[in-house]
């Protein structure tokens, strides 16, 4: 691994005037407004995202993103991979000039290769799109989902999609594309059984951050997960202390115990990764905080929680079609 390729990608520090990141509620108030007959066909989205993901290949964002990520998901796997006891005491520290030679096993990344799984399998959630087939934000985020997966060797029927604004034709652009489209509006409250799983959420709303960590509230789950989304730090700097623990407490009790890599900036891409970073929760930092902290698994109810900026479950879905059931 080039360590000039990660140098920008440095953990993340405190960024007092982030811009908030876009919020489903505008998303879906710009969604109306277009309305049924902007709509294009299902050929010509699938043109336009081929268009998109040949942008991301050839751009700088995808380049540095590749190493990071491959970077994290390779330290992701070697710490599920590595025996209980075996794991130096440092890990989760980013090596960016040297890192150390990995166990027999273990996999890694492979110049132009990709990313070797070894023994763990690996799949993929995608919560928040948006409308792919009319928005060039969202379709460039599709893009990078889909060039992830084949640079991680996730086959796209191990990746699980929703957005509760998906039309009828995204419903069947994402089937033909083999991704696998959720029937009904989990909220984020998805558990990872175990298995190594990336959670993609660009620009969503903070509870369904939250509600994803109260459902893997536990250093296995934890250790078992990575969220590429709205920076924590970001969050952070953002919120009031006090909203942030009484509105969104397992965002603010895990904050210590996670790695952050944000996302470079770039201007073509500006709007469509802002405040997006790589998050991945080291073990032995999860076990190192206090015990008591894990004994508090209250569902989160949000109530008085002003802008929650998410879609509860309950409305009425566009339908969907799930290629794992």
């Amino acid at each position: 691994m080039a360590a000039a390729a990660l140098d920008a990608w440095q953990e993340a520090a405190p960024r007092r005037r982030r811009a908030a990141a876009r919020g489903p509620k505008r998303r879906a108030a710009a969604a109306a407004a277009r309305g049924p007959e902007a709509e294009p066909e299902a050929d010509f989205v699938l043109r336009r995202l081929r268009e998109a993901e040949q942008d991301l290949l050839s751009s700088d964002l995808w380049s540095s993103a590749r190493e990071a990520i491959c970077h994290c998901v390779t330290k992701q796997l070697r710490q599920l991979e590595a025996p209980v006891g075996t794991l130096p005491e440092a890990f989760g520290s980013l090596y960016l000039d040297s890192p150390p030679a990995e166990p027999e096993g273990v996999t890694g990344c492979h110049p132009g290769g990709g990313l070797a799984r070894g023994t763990h399998r690996m799949q993929c959630v995608c919560y928040g799109l948006g409308n792919f087939a009319t928005c060039v934000t969202a379709r460039s985020q599709l893009a990078f989902l889909l060039l992830f997966l084949e640079e991680c060797q996730i086959p796209r029927s191990h990746c699980w999609v929703y957005d509760p604004l998906f039309s009828q034709l995204e419903t069947s652009v994402l089937s033909t594309l083999h991704l696998a489209v959720l029937r009904e509006n989990e909220e984020g409250k998805r558990g990872v059984s175990g298995e190594c799983t990336v959670f993609y959420m660009p620009h969503c709303g903070t509870a369904l951050y939250n509600n994803l960590l109260w459902s893997n509230w536990t250093p296995d789950a934890l250790s078992s997960m990575l969220i590429i989304g709205n920076s924590f730090a970001g969050l952070q700097d953002r919120l009031p202390t006090r909203v942030l623990q009484e509105s969104y407490p397992y965002i603010a009790k895990v904050l210590e115990a996670l790695h952050e890599l944000p996302l470079p900036q770039t201007p073509r891409y500006s709007d469509t990764f802002n405040d997006t970073s790589i998050h991945w929760f080291p073990k032995k930092r999860l076990e190192r905080l206090p015990r008591d902290l894990w004994a508090f698994r209250e569902e989160p109810d949000y109530q008085g929680c002003e802008d929650l900026e998410i879609i509860r479950k309950g409305t009425t879905d566009p339908p969907a079609v799930d290629l794992n059931g």
